[in-house]
């Protein structure tokens, strides 16, 4: 590996872990608030953080205790990918090819499913998609920092 490759692969996997700390946060503070709020009483709220294009008016009515059951598991599962997230951002960091490919599948399968369902179905405002731009452009940076390092496959 060249020298030019070497930096170019050392910028690219700290660019990379940088993203996956930004994104890994931004989603554990989104469990956290969406369990806080659900506890709390305020389920239209809770809907409404993750889909506040919405009406928070049409929101008010009584939902249904599976129905927030599923909403906590939402809420938990926000959370834990943005703690896998954020904890492989300091593998990414030095270069750890399993923690690259591990934030890409945990981080660009959970944003493949809010792209599909919120962001495709109108419901997102910022930050929503800018999260799907920032998981994306994190896989990316991964991998090519992999591939400038000779280290992808």
């Amino acid at each position: 590996m060249t020298d030019s490759h070497a930096q170019r692969s050392h910028w690219l996997l700290r660019l990379s872990a940088v993203l996956w700390i930004v994104w890994g946060l931004v989603h554990v503070f989104a469990g956290v608030i969406t369990l806080v709020k659900i506890s709390a009483g305020e389920d239209a709220k809770a809907i409404h953080g993750i889909t506040s294009r919405v009406d928070l008016a049409t929101l008010q009515i009584d939902y249904p205790p599976a129905a927030m059951a599923i909403l906590s598991q939402h809420g938990f599962n926000l959370a834990w990918f943005g703690v896998v997230t954020f904890l492989c951002a300091f593998w990414v960091w030095r270069g750890q090819r399993l923690a690259v490919y591990l934030a890409a599948l945990v981080g660009g399968l959970a944003d493949l499913g809010y792209f599909l369902y919120i962001d495709l179905g109108g419901y997102a405002t910022p930050p929503g998609p800018q999260m799907t731009y920032i998981c994306a452009a994190a896989i990316l940076t991964g991998l090519a920092g992999l591939r400038a390092a000779g280290r992808i496959g």
